[in-house]
């Protein structure tokens, strides 16, 4: 069995993980999660229309690694304040603040310093002036109490180690009324502990995997109201082939073997989960 994977571990493979990620996206460095080819379908696969992404800086889907579109389901309007947790290049960012208009505010917030380096990069390049960019973790979050109108993510809650802490800080600063709308990966079945203790793997949104109903019951016990699952993909053993190929092979390692994805196919899904502040 392998070693239990404590905190701090799993948060440095993730931003070391991330930042090898973005560089190997831009043809910049050999090695890490995949290939830039494999990074710029992510966004495609995760629901994102042509014409969303032709009006977002160039080459910004290729440096997103989502699993989702939480953006394409929200209600925002004129005015609102969105914070997008783990925002990286700043895709779903961008697409929110041009839903917000010129008095409303996008925040992203990202651990990664690369991350932050290219999202400061498409800001200049989108022209948007509604939108800014924060260092900080998911668990610890450097925005006001009751400040925020929408909270959203992609692919990003599963990676921390600490979920209970992420959806209380979410609850934190939104305000009364206020939603969040979340994609992310979740298991539909028993997820091998081998997984659950690999390194990839967690960089990878499969270790941190939390099954489905124990994730809602994290977002209702941190606070939030009316959670639930408003869309869901379970990937079958093609899917789950590809995901894993992408996001889980480095220098060290050509990915899971065919007998590990046979164990995953049909145990994990790409979720889209909502909730309200009361």
């Amino acid at each position: 069995m392998a070693e239990k994977l404590n905190k701090d571990t799993i948060k440095n493979d993730v931003k070391k993980h991330y930042s090898d990620a973005i560089q190997v996206a831009e043809n910049k460095t050999g090695g890490c999660c995949s290939s830039a080819v494999t990074a710029g379908k992510y966004a495609k696969l995760a629901g994102y229309s042509e014409q969303q992404l032709s009006e977002l800086p160039a080459g910004i889907s290729v440096t997103s690694f989502g699993c989702g579109n939480p953006v394409d389901m929200l209600e925002m309007k004129e005015g609102d304040v969105v914070l997008d947790l783990g925002c990286g290049p700043g895709l779903d960012l961008f697409l929110a603040a041009k839903s917000i208009g010129s008095t409303g505010k996008a925040i992203g917030l990202d651990m990664t310093p690369a991350m932050l380096a290219k999202a400061r990069e498409n800001i200049k390049k989108s022209g948007l002036t509604n939108v800014e960019v924060r260092e900080g973790e998911m668990e610890d979050m450097p925005v006001d109490d009751n400040s925020v109108d929408w909270v959203i993510s992609n692919c990003v809650i599963n990676l921390s180690p600490d979920k209970q802490k992420v959806f209380s800080e979410i609850t934190r600063v939104l305000k009364p009324g206020g939603k969040m709308m979340v994609s992310d990966i979740v298991a539909t079945g028993d997820i091998p502990d081998e997984i659950k203790n690999d390194k990839l793997a967690w960089s990878g949104c499969m270790g941190g995997a939390l099954p489905e109903q124990e994730y809602l019951q994290l977002a209702s016990d941190a606070g939030l109201i009316e959670v639930s699952v408003v869309n869901r993909l379970v990937y079958d053993r093609t899917q789950m082939a590809a995901f894993t190929t992408a996001c889980c092979s480095d220098e060290q390692s050509d990915g899971f073997t065919e007998a590990q994805v046979d164990q995953l196919a049909g145990k994990l899904a790409s979720v889209k989960v909502t909730g309200t502040k009361k």
